[in-house]
């Protein structure tokens, strides 16, 4: 089997927030590095920051502070996010904007006044969502693109990571294994430092809002390496996902929670409000608990024409709506939906990783010359993410990764020798459905999306939750028999789809097995077996290894190492985070 081979000092897989910043940030650490950028689509084209909507959290007004963001952060994550990876971005959030207005070259919205325009975002005690109208991911992108464009950066586009290689002695990582999907040659890249900022993307789901392409690849990548994944069950689900029917790929996109922030209505399909009677804030509350207020009115049969509930902004008037939200305006209309004047159809939608990859406030995992950052990574979020605090934690970190893989690749960084017998592994694996008769792949994934939506989604149980697994787990086994119509490796969509359904198996069993071994209810998971959600004091986080061909789940106490579940870094009571989850 054919295999190029390259050398390069910092390997950033994925271009997204995550990745784009890490490679400007080790180039100016030091200019003399070589930098490397391989992605799965195109360059700025691909990965989910480009689709960020509403905005990015930042304390930049004077009314607001670090303490306030963070509390919003830690309580919304029902005290599970590790603490200090939480003060960081909140505290690298602010850092960041002025990186992006001053340096990048974002122009965002402001104020009369000229100060920063900050909007109102779901369960957040603060406006302090920065943003460009509604479309602020392609600002961001965009700047970010044209940055990496003009320096010298090595691009790898149509490249699809496939195995991080181990040194042969085990005691590093040597670099990464890829197809190049323009050829179907394997690629094999050695690295001083690589950071994986693959992206999540939880398409396992049979409503969803990434792209495609988005099959979380970098935890399955990590899971196979040995490295330990927390809080996998917590899978965050948008409450509004445009609902336009099974014939377009627009059902499952986000419609941005500003809508809500705004004063947009939520109404079953018999016309009624109905979030005040689950959550005193009303549309306002936070996303885990307006997605299951959507999911009980679409269970109890009070559903619009395609099966879910409706949104309203047009007592708001239309002129100022169309003004506001230009991009969520059209997204409607190109489906028929009349935003500004009318009611919109909408589902809960798998949305966000707030699990993934164990990491420390550098960017360093547990094996040496691997760094992570962005959603393929655990620990910022806990159960719950809020909005706008994606794309700040793709930024903030991606920036320190760059920094930390600069300074690695100076001290301790070298090429060292790849274990062969890995790389062989690996392709091995990846050739399997080049000998196997055709099946019916699309089938196969249809058939995940409706176990995972049903057993392991929105409201879970133990008998679901057993099901789901136990299902995975035969369409795991069913793929193994499936093989691939045409033998021809160049941009072999099908052989892509496939190596995606193989992540996708992965990562679902991983959630199924987390959310059996969490029994109570956090945020994005509720067990309707166990709903409460127990004694602060004693919150554990999960910890999933893959161990011999077998999935090993630990509860792992949090450490409370700023705030402990009854206080608050607050000093005034009004409008202050409250100090327990909900």
């Amino acid at each position: 089997m054919q295999i190029e081979r390259d050398k390069t000092d910092i390997l950033i897989i994925g271009s997204g927030g995550a990745g784009l910043f890490a490679a400007l940030h080790a180039l100016k650490a030091d200019p003399d590095l070589q930098v490397t950028v391989a992605v799965k689509g195109l360059l700025g084209k691909s990965g989910c920051t480009r689709m960020v909507q509403g905005g990015y959290n930042a304390a930049m007004a004077a009314a607001d502070s670090l303490e306030r963001h963070f509390m919003d952060t830690i309580v919304g994550g029902k005290w599970l996010p590790r603490q200090d990876l939480a003060w960081r971005l909140v505290e690298g959030a602010v850092e960041r904007i002025h990186e992006l207005e001053n340096e990048i070259g974002c122009f965002f919205d402001r104020n009369p006044d000229g100060s920063l325009h900050q909007k109102a975002f779901a369960g957040q005690s603060f406006d302090r969502t920065v943003h460009k109208g509604d479309l602020t991911g392609i600002e961001i992108i965009n700047r970010l693109m044209e940055q990496v464009w003009s320096r010298g950066i090595d691009r790898l586009e149509e490249h699809r990571a496939i195995a991080l290689i181990p040194a042969k002695d085990g005691a590093r990582l040597s670099g990464v294994l890829f197809i190049d999907m323009r050829t179907g040659i394997y690629r094999f890249v050695q690295a001083k430092a690589v950071l994986l900022a693959a992206g999540g993307g939880p398409t396992m789901y049979l409503y969803h809002t990434p792209s495609g392409d988005k099959s979380c690849d970098g935890m399955a990548m990590g899971l196979d390496l040995g490295l330990p994944l927390r809080d996998m069950e917590m899978v965050q689900f948008h409450p509004t996902g445009l609902l336009a029917g099974e014939e377009t790929r627009m059902t499952g996109t986000v419609l941005e929670e500003g809508l809500r922030g705004a004063g947009g209505y939520l109404l079953n399909g018999d016309g009624e409000r109905f979030m005040e009677r689950y959550d005193a804030r009303g549309e306002r509350a936070t996303r885990d608990i307006v997605s299951r207020a959507i999911y009980e009115e679409m269970k109890s049969g009070r559903t619009t024409p395609y099966g879910g509930v409706y949104i309203e902004m047009k007592h708001l008037g239309p002129e100022t709506v169309a003004k506001r939200f230009p991009g969520m305006v059209t997204r409607c209309a190109d489906c028929g939906f009349d935003l500004a004047g009318g009611r919109v159809e909408v589902v809960p939608t798998a949305h966000y990783m707030m699990g993934g990859i164990e990491f420390e406030i550098d960017g360093s995992t547990a094996l040496p010359a691997l760094f992570a950052a962005g959603e393929d990574c655990g620990g910022v979020h806990g159960a719950n993410r809020l909005g706008g605090n994606g794309v700040a934690n793709s930024t903030v970190y991606g920036g320190i990764a760059g920094d930390s893989m600069a300074a690695f690749a100076a001290k301790e960084g070298y090429l060292c020798t790849p274990d062969s017998e890995a790389i062989d592994r690996a392709i091995e694996k990846a050739e399997r459905p080049f000998k196997k008769p055709a099946g019916n792949l699309n089938g196969l994934r249809e058939r995940l999306w409706k176990t995972m939506w049903d057993d392991v989604g929105i409201i879970r149980t133990q008998d679901g939750l057993e099901r789901g697994r136990d299902t995975v787990a035969a369409l795991a086994e069913e793929l193994e028999h499936i093989g691939l119509p045409d033998t021809d490796r160049a941009f072999n969509l099908t052989w892509h789809d496939w190596l995606n359904l193989d992540s996708l198996f992965k990562i679902s069993s991983v959630i199924a097995e987390a959310s059996l071994a969490r029994n109570d209810s956090r945020g994005a998971h509720y067990r309707e077996d166990f709903p409460d959600t127990g004694d602060l004091e004693t919150t554990a986080f999960t910890r999933i290894l893959a161990k011999e061909g077998a999935l090993s789940v630990d509860m792992v106490p949090v450490d409370f190492s700023i705030v402990r579940p009854g206080e608050s870094l607050i000093d005034d009571e009004a409008g202050a985070p409250p100090t327990a989850a909900e």
